[in-house]
C-alpha cells in the first residue's frame, strides 16, 4: 500500500470570496508566481516532490475530472514547497499526458525545482481560473492552467507556517 507523506484532507470549494479576510484573499488570487511570491519573504524557496507518477483518470479527485479533458494516464506530481526549510505549502500538479508534448515534457523532470519557476518562464502560459477554498483549517487554491494552450490543474495549500496567515504584511488595504 502506498503511504502519503503530506495527506491531502478534502477541500471545501468557496462560492463567495468575500467570506475571505483581504489579506489572504491577496494571497490567493496572486496571478503570478506563489514562488515569487514566497521569494519576498525568505532567502530559498524549495520544492521537495513525494509523489511523481502517472495515474489514472479513476484515481483523480472529482474536481480534475470535472476540470480536465478525458486522458489514458495524467502526470501527478504532489510536493511540499519549503520557504527557508519551513513547509509552507504542499502542491498537486495533474497533467493529461496530452500536454506532455514538445517544451512540456519537462515538466516530467521538475525534480526539486518548483513549477512557478518553469511555468512562469515558459512564455505560454495562461490561467483560466482560481478557485478559493478551505482544507480543514488551511487555505486553498486550484488553477486551471494552460501551456501552450495545453491544460493542467495545480491545487495549493498553505500550511500553518505559511506568510500567507501574516497579519505583518500590508498591501495598502485597511
Amino acid at each position: 500500500m502506498e503511504t502519503k507523506i503530506v495527506p491531502t484532507p478534502p477541500i471545501h470549494w468557496l462560492d463567495n470570496a468575500d467570506t475571505i479576510p483581504a489579506i489572504v484573499r491577496d494571497w490567493l488570487a496572486e496571478s503570478g508566481s506563489m514562488t515569487r511570491r514566497f521569494e519576498q519573504h525568505c532567502t530559498e524557496v524549495t520544492a521537495a516532490p513525494y509523489r511523481e507518477k502517472y495515474i489514472s483518470r479513476g484515481a483523480l479527485t472529482k474536481e480534475e475530472q470535472m476540470n480536465l479533458p478525458d486522458s489514458v494516464r495524467y502526470w501527478l506530481r504532489e510536493v511540499v514547497l519549503y520557504g527557508d526549510g519551513v513547509a509552507w505549502l504542499t502542491g498537486r500538479t495533474v497533467v493529461p499526458e496530452e500536454t506532455l508534448t514538445g517544451e512540456e515534457r519537462q515538466l516530467l523532470e521538475m525534480g526539486n525545482v518548483p513549477l512557478g519557476r518553469y511555468l512562469f518562464t515558459s512564455g505560454c502560459l495562461t490561467r483560466d481560473y482560481i478557485r478559493f477554498g478551505q482544507s480543514e483549517h488551511n487555505w486553498a487554491r486550484c488553477s486551471r492552467l494552460r501551456l501552450a494552450g495545453k491544460p493542467l490543474l495545480l491545487t495549493e495549500i498553505f500550511l500553518p507556517a505559511s506568510p500567507v496567515y501574516s497579519v505583518s504584511e500590508h498591501h495598502g488595504e485597511d
